[in-house]
């Protein structure tokens, strides 16, 4: 059997299993969807001459300052207060921001490129920042793609038999009481989240730094959900209501670990090193993501593509990780989950790859945006 015959199968079988583990709250929503069409619109935050400012994203290329074109335009007028940073927006959105910016990129799409507006400014000119500064939790999903649970199970020891399947749970699995009640037909293992520490994001084009002295350095192109309500213990049916929209994050991963095998995993160590969080460009609002569950994902290292895959292969689907998630936490307007990764990170190749200095790191999901950021070993 070719590869290509094999990923489409595989890429079938995720579907089907995800329709299948998910019940008929949500199966809608995973349904096939078209490909995925431009957004209208995607935010930003950005940087000119030392001020920061909340923008429009217009074809990927032209940005609008938000407040700037809301005091400009007065036809038509609004009374809706311009917002500080994303997390307003992302509070207030549904209160009159979201009718705004429809003007706004009305307006901007219908004025001819001869006239230039004091407002509009090409990408290329300005900075570029993460697109929340900053999320108050960044938590983030492991081992959430099947493919990637078979990659990793050639790595270390996962505690799941070999010829029981991707993402299926290790012996005497049961419901994590009050968090994550199984059902009796649940053929996967439950969810597994750990947090990333704030500190670690960095924007589209800054730079990964590989800490001193540490060789085994790892990408996780993931896509993030972004928090637009507050979540606590909600409902699968509901869960689709708390999500304001997505964005990229690089789960940059120390996996050299920490020389001995206390409490097993650290994850702090492994994770949270600073700029291992690149997130963005930008955040594309959910009303232009017909299906999160079916979306086209591509990381390459300087050039090379090593991670090609779709979400339909996640183990448990973004709704389910608001589900889980908020049984534990309260979630708050502008935290982000990212989601998990896909198969192809450098520690399960063999040989293994690892980021080196001057590596060239891209992640895209179609329709979401393209996460670019160079490495360098301090």
């Amino acid at each position: 059997m070719t590869r290509i015959s094999f990923r489409s199968l595989a890429l079938q079988l995720g579907r089907i299993l995800l329709l299948g583990s998910v019940g008929l709250a949500s199966a809608a929503v995973h349904a096939a969807a078209p490909p995925q069409a431009q957004a209208a619109f995607k935010l930003g935050t950005f940087e000119s001459q030392g001020r920061t400012f909340v923008g429009l994203v217009l074809r990927d290329t032209v940005i609008v300052d938000f407040a700037a074109a809301h005091a400009a335009i007065r036809t038509p007028a609004s009374s809706v207060a311009a917002p500080s940073d994303m997390k307003d927006l992302i509070n207030r959105y549904d209160a009159g921001i979201r009718e705004r910016i429809l003007q706004v990129v009305a307006l901007v799409n219908s004025t001819p490129p001869t006239q230039r507006l004091p407002y509009v400014y090409q990408l290329k000119d300005l900075r570029v920042r993460p697109p929340i500064m900053y999320p108050g939790k960044l938590l983030n999903v492991a081992v959430n793609y099947r493919d990637h649970d078979t990659e990793m199970r050639g790595v270390r020891d996962m505690g799941v038999p070999l010829n029981n399947g991707p993402g299926a749970p290790p012996p005497g699995t049961k419901s994590a009481t009050a968090i994550w009640e199984r059902a009796p037909d649940d053929k996967r293992w439950n969810p597994y989240m750990f947090l990333k520490a704030p500190s670690a994001i960095i924007a589209d084009g800054e730079t990964i730094l590989i800490p001193p002295g540490r060789k085994m350095v790892d990408w996780e192109c993931e896509m993030g959900v972004v928090v637009g309500k507050t979540a606590s213990r909600v409902p699968l049916a509901q869960a689709a209501n708390h999500i304001f929209g997505y964005t990229l994050e690089n789960d940059v991963s120390d996996r050299e670990g920490r020389g001995d095998t206390r409490y097993g995993s650290d994850w702090m160590m492994g994770k949270s090193h600073d700029t291992f969080a690149p997130m963005g460009p930008f955040i594309v609002p959910k009303e232009f993501v017909p299906n999160p569950q079916n979306i086209n994902i591509r990381f390459s290292l300087n050039g090379q593509v090593l991670q090609e895959d779709n979400s339909a292969l996640m183990i448990h689907n973004v709704f389910e990780q608001i589900v889980y998630a908020s049984n534990i936490m309260t979630l708050q307007v502008g935290d982000v989950i990212a989601t998990g990764t896909p198969g192809g990170v450098g520690n399960a190749r063999k040989p293994p790859i690892f980021f080196k200095d001057g590596d060239l790191s891209v992640c895209t999901y179609e329709g979401i945006g393209t996460l670019t950021n160079p490495v360098k070993a301090l």
